[in-house]
């Protein structure tokens, strides 16, 4: 694991900083206070040695509120220790949700348009797939497996560094052809249903815009007339290749057992299982679910489709 995939890597910061934190905290609890403790305990009990022999000396002595000043003086926690302790729940609190719960994460691109747009906060569950050891994302408990149609989040495989989100096009065994900018899943076409054309705010042009009807699942897409179905240059060698058929018209793959074929939903601008191959189980983060805000256009907020 590189210094590029670490600083990358918040979960791993936070499960440091939790770590840290607690070992702060739980030195302090069963060993630090008890040392504070009984050195608070030794200096009262000379204080009020010495206190007592000043009074049998006939010495008149003012200790209003000096015993308990001293006492709290040596209880009181360094601010080291202090700050850890009070932090050490939060982190863990924050550590536990994003990890087995939902994680929050902000779309970046345009790929996913018109499902999800740039500038979109969206929360992903991170359990629907199964409950995985943050950090190393090894799969404990088996829950669900994605489906078609899915919108899920998971490692680039070029780069574990990087978070992506596509749709789930083919799951393990899957026979898929995409020639002509239609989708074949087993030898089964998949239905379209032109919409209105949708006005590309980036670039100020309108693409075609489809229903996509994935084995069930229906969808919005897009597609640029101007674009061709995919560009053979950009494939990149990846894991599994021989799986896949390219032609001048399109290509077909077969996915291995225990990966995903993704695609994004604005097809001519999406660098997608198309360029680098199929995503593996391992990889995968979670199942993105609600758009929960985007400060640009609040009427984004709701489940995605």
């Amino acid at each position: 694991m590189n210094l590029q995939i670490i600083l990358g890597n918040f979960a791993l910061i936070l499960f440091v900083l939790m770590v840290v934190t607690g070992v702060i905290w739980f030195l302090d609890v069963f060993y630090l206070a008890k040392q504070r403790r009984a050195a608070a305990d030794r200096a009262l009990a000379e204080y009020d040695a010495r206190n007592a022999r000043l009074t049998a000396d006939g010495v008149k002595i003012d200790n209003t509120g000096n015993r308990a000043q001293l006492e709290a003086g040596i209880l009181r926690q360094p601010t080291w220790i202090e700050y850890s302790g009070s932090f050490f729940p939060v982190i863990a609190l924050v550590f536990f949700l994003r990890s087995f719960l939902f994680e929050p994460f902000k779309i970046p691109s345009s790929s996913m348009v018109p499902t999800l747009l740039v500038g979109d906060l969206i929360l992903v569950n991170k359990f629907t797939y199964g409950i995985r050891l943050p950090v190393i994302n090894q799969k404990i408990v088996q829950i669900n497996d994605p489906q078609r149609g899915d919108v899920m989040v998971f490692k680039y495989p070029m780069d574990m560094s990087q978070d992506y989100i596509k749709r789930v096009v083919g799951v393990p065994g899957d026979k898929i052809t995409y020639e002509n900018k239609r989708l074949t899943v087993n030898g089964v076409e998949v239905k379209y249903t032109t919409l209105d054309d949708y006005l590309n705010d980036e670039r100020l042009v309108y693409n075609k815009q489809f229903e996509e009807n994935l084995t069930g699942v229906s969808h919005r897409i897009l597609n640029d007339e101007s674009k061709p179905t995919y560009n053979r240059d950009s494939v990149f060698p990846f894991p599994n290749s021989e799986a896949c058929t390219y032609r001048s018209e399109g290509f077909s793959c077969v996915v291995p057992a225990g990966n995903y074929f993704m695609m994004g939903d604005n097809r001519d601008n999406s660098m997608d299982s198309r360029y680098w191959g199929f995503v593996p189980d391992k990889n995968i983060v979670g199942k993105a679910i609600v758009v929960w805000m985007n400060l640009g256009n609040l009427r984004r907020i709701g489940s995605i489709h």
